[in-house]
């Protein structure tokens, strides 16, 4: 009977002892802990090794710190264990990171904000020098240019919206090579058209041809190229304005024979054809005695091919105004037609690239 009263006793103690250790270890880990494991699936995710590598290392280097003490913590017997320090380092590493996270966002949304504003400057910029490579009717090795910072401007932009903006910003530094590239191909033809000393030298050539169709009563033609327009004008005023096309290299002066480009300068009618391979034509004494000077100037320069002539015959003929030529002006039949009835032979032509200082082109490059 006393053997049992004793075992019954020791059972009770062990029971109660089991108790008090299991209640003991039982005591729960800070919170702190789980919400610092999401934390870093956070920043991971947010790209911290990327926005801030030296930042996130150290976060990394504390909260693995914090782990190791909750180990050690977890490892002492269940009566001695104290988690207030290891609750007290994770609320620091918990801080820390959400410094942390809030800068890499607002360095995120800052770096967004940078590559929509370079992606809407490049394509407004491309675009730009699209348009202005098929007004002057200029620039193949541009446009390739422009179609490869086209390709990179794409690329950005699929990063960008999958918020890898490292990448999109590596695409945007490589564009401004293509498109200075671009601009300088076609630096040449724009810089005419932007050039006030020579646009004032084409105003006088007009105002001399206008003010001698004035003074003298009789018709004269004057050709904007950048206007794509021909105005026939009598005794000084305008009287019939017509579209037309240009040469290739329309934009070009012409230097020499092949090169494509229409001739500037003042020049007249020195024949009518009434048959012409493209309807009817008015030939002009193309080349003149200032078109030979610079043909001599510019092949003693090099910067024409040796053997090249200064080439000849060019005229303002039919064919469709929208015919690029070799170097000549095309106008529609009916209104060649119309042209060659209105004028003699002598008539004076005037050819030039524009007469406006704020012209398409000029406006163009101030806005790039």
């Amino acid at each position: 009977m006393q053997l049992r009263i004793v075992h019954g006793i020791v059972s009770t103690l062990i029971l109660v002892c089991l108790g008090i250790l299991s209640g003991c270890n039982s005591a729960p880990v800070p919170p702190e802990v789980a919400i610092a494991e999401t934390q870093e699936h956070e920043l991971w995710r947010a790209g911290a090794i990327i926005y801030a590598p030296q930042e996130y290392k150290s976060y990394k280097a504390a909260l693995r710190k914090g782990k190791d003490r909750l180990v050690a913590e977890q490892s002492r017997f269940a009566w001695f264990r104290d988690y207030e320090p290891v609750q007290k380092e994770f609320c620091d590493v918990l801080s820390n990171g959400s410094s942390l996270l809030a800068r890499i966002q607002e360095q995120k949304q800052s770096r967004l904000t940078f590559i929509a504003s370079r992606i809407a400057y490049f394509q407004n910029r491309i675009e730009t020098l699209k348009k202005l490579t098929l007004l002057i009717n200029e620039g193949r090795v541009a446009r390739r240019q422009l179609m490869s910072a086209e390709l990179l401007l794409n690329e950005a932009r699929r990063f960008a919206e999958k918020g890898n903006y490292p990448e999109a910003e590596k695409k945007l530094k490589i564009i401004p090579v293509y498109a200075a590239s671009a601009t300088e191909s076609i630096s040449p033809v724009l810089n005419r058209y932007a050039d006030k000393g020579q646009i004032a030298k084409w105003r006088a050539w007009v105002d001399e041809t206008i003010e001698a169709s004035r003074e003298r009563g009789i018709t004269s033609i004057y050709v904007s190229k950048i206007d794509r327009k021909l105005v026939l004008y009598k005794s000084g005023r305008p009287y019939k304005t017509y579209s037309v096309g240009l040469g290739k290299n329309g934009f070009h002066d012409k230097l020499h024979a092949g090169d494509l480009a229409t001739p500037e300068g003042k020049y007249r009618v020195i024949k009518k054809l009434p048959r012409s391979k493209y309807h009817m034509a008015l030939l002009i004494n193309y080349p003149n005695e200032e078109d030979m000077r610079q043909f001599a100037v510019a092949k003693k320069k090099g910067l024409i091919p040796s053997r090249a002539g200064i080439g000849g015959l060019i005229e303002i003929h039919g064919g469709g105004k929208e015919g690029m030529t070799f170097g000549c002006i095309a106008m529609e039949n009916n209104q060649i037609a119309e042209l060659y009835n209105l004028v003699d032979v002598g008539t004076p032509v005037t050819i030039v690239g524009a007469t406006e200082y704020d012209n398409i082109i000029s406006s163009t490059i101030k806005d790039m």
